[in-house]
C-alpha cells in the first residue's frame, strides 16, 4: 500500500504528541474490532464518558472517526481513510510502544 504522509504526522501528533494519545489509539483500535457508540466505548475501554467523548471529537474533527446516526443513536467507525491505511497506525503505535502490532493494544 502506498504511504500517506499526512495521515503519518496526524497520528505522530494525535498519538504521540499529546497526552491522551494511549487512550485515542486504544479507541481507534476498538473501534476497528467492533463500531460502537461512545458508552460502549467507556465500558469496555474502562474510560470515563466524557473522556472518550473529549477523544472522540478530536478523531472525527480529524477524519479518523465517522459518525452514523443522530443522538443516543450515533455509531462510530474508522473513516475510509483510515482503514485504507491500517498499516500506517499499527506501524505509529508500535513504534510509540502502544502495544503488540497489528493494532493489538492493551
Amino acid at each position: 500500500m502506498r504511504d500517506e504522509p499526512e495521515l503519518r504526522r496526524l497520528l505522530w501528533f494525535l498519538l504521540g504528541g499529546t497526552r491522551g494519545g494511549l487512550n485515542r489509539a486504544r479507541i481507534i483500535a476498538r473501534l476497528k474490532a467492533k463500531p460502537s457508540n461512545q458508552n460502549q466505548l467507556a465500558r469496555d475501554l474502562r474510560m470515563e464518558y466524557k473522556a472518550v467523548q473529549h477523544h472522540i471529537r478530536v478523531l472525527t474533527k480529524s477524519a479518523l472517526v465517522v459518525a452514523t446516526g443522530e443522538k443516543y443513536g450515533v455509531v462510530y467507525s474508522l473513516s475510509p481513510w483510515l482503514e485504507g491505511h491500517m498499516d500506517v497506525f499499527d506501524e505509529v503505535c508500535r513504534r510509540l510502544s502502544f502495544g503488540a502490532g497489528d493494532s493489538g493494544l492493551a
